[in-house]
């Protein structure tokens, strides 16, 4: 049995998610939805395995989304068994601005 960590969104993480959600829905019908599939078939693998991924900078981690521009930037809580979810972040965007909470 896995001891899953409990995934959180910052709220402007929240907020990038699900902007860019309404953005690759709005441009076709139904990418929306694909895009949401990809985030959360990553998130699933980031709750199971969250030390998969690289510390990148300040003990912030990346995991590169497999079909869609993004990476999503996350931090591991270990006291708290938390995973914190700072940055839905698109590629094409300022690298700098990952890390800025």
């Amino acid at each position: 049995m896995t001891d899953n960590y409990r995934i959180i969104f910052h709220p402007l993480a929240e907020i990038e998610y699900l902007d860019s959600v309404s953005w690759y829905e709005d441009n076709r019908t139904g990418l929306g939805i694909q895009f949401i599939r990809e985030i959360e078939k990553k998130l699933n693998i980031i709750e199971t395995n969250p030390y998969l991924y690289p510390i990148k900078k300040q003990m912030f981690r990346e995991a590169v989304i497999d079909v869609f521009p993004y990476v999503i930037v996350y931090k591991i809580y270990k006291r708290k068994k938390s995973i914190t979810i700072y940055s839905v972040f698109h590629t094409s965007r300022n690298p700098a601005l990952k890390y800025r909470r």
